[in-house]
């Protein structure tokens, strides 16, 4: 037997042996995210509180895998985000969670052409060189309004983009008249809650 029919093997014995060890994680280390994320924003200040009931901002995003669930929904205050869901994704790796930021946007029921948006980073350098540009890409209408928004890009060059430690995607669901705003987990810096509230603005506006 040679290293091309041992590998599937291995493989398939990680996910066997991998996925229910991350599921199990995910179900006792889940809520905590949740709280330790809905502490931390009433910290600096905004108004956020644990939603225990289940709503239409936890079915956003619904066409989900057993692997991907949501694990708690914060609900905001005060402004154009209605709520944070906290998501895990669980695979034989582990599990990583994102934060879905969920945003109120009736106008967009119907219009199923709508793309998902990103945020692209233009480094001085490659790799490791210090951001000095961003673009957005994808709906034509969305990613027109985000680019000619410079005050939202100077916030988002002004804060510490290495704690998204990835990008900022924005996936419409018109079923639920919601919009997710799509970050990696962490714990929002308030010019961060304030960049994303901006973005959640231009989402409401129907654009």
């Amino acid at each position: 037997m040679d290293w091309n029919d041992i590998l599937p093997i291995i493989i398939g014995i990680s996910v066997v042996i991998g996925l229910p060890l991350a599921l199990r994680s995910r179900k006792k280390g889940g809520p905590k995210k949740v709280e330790e994320l809905c502490q931390h924003l009433q910290g600096r200040g905004v108004k956020a509180s644990r939603q225990e009931e289940v709503s239409i901002q936890e079915k956003a995003g619904e066409k989900r895998s057993r692997r991907e669930k949501p694990i708690g929904v914060i609900s905001l205050a005060d402004k154009n985000i209605d709520s944070i869901n906290v998501i895990g994704v669980a695979s034989q790796y582990g599990v990583q969670y994102f934060l879905d930021f969920v945003v109120r946007s009736p106008s967009l029921t119907g219009r199923e052409n709508k793309k998902k948006t990103r945020m692209v980073r233009k480094r001085s350098s490659a790799l490791w060189g210090k951001v000095i540009d961003l673009k957005w890409r994808g709906d034509d209408s969305l990613a027109q309004k985000l680019n000619f928004d410079y005050r939202l890009k100077d916030r988002l060059l002004q804060a510490d983009l290495n704690i998204l430690k990835s990008s900022i995607w924005i996936v419409p669901e018109p079923k639920h008249e919601y919009t997710r705003v799509r970050t990696n987990y962490f714990l929002p810096t308030p010019d961060l809650v304030d960049a994303i509230d901006a973005i959640a603005k231009h989402i409401k506006s129907g654009y």
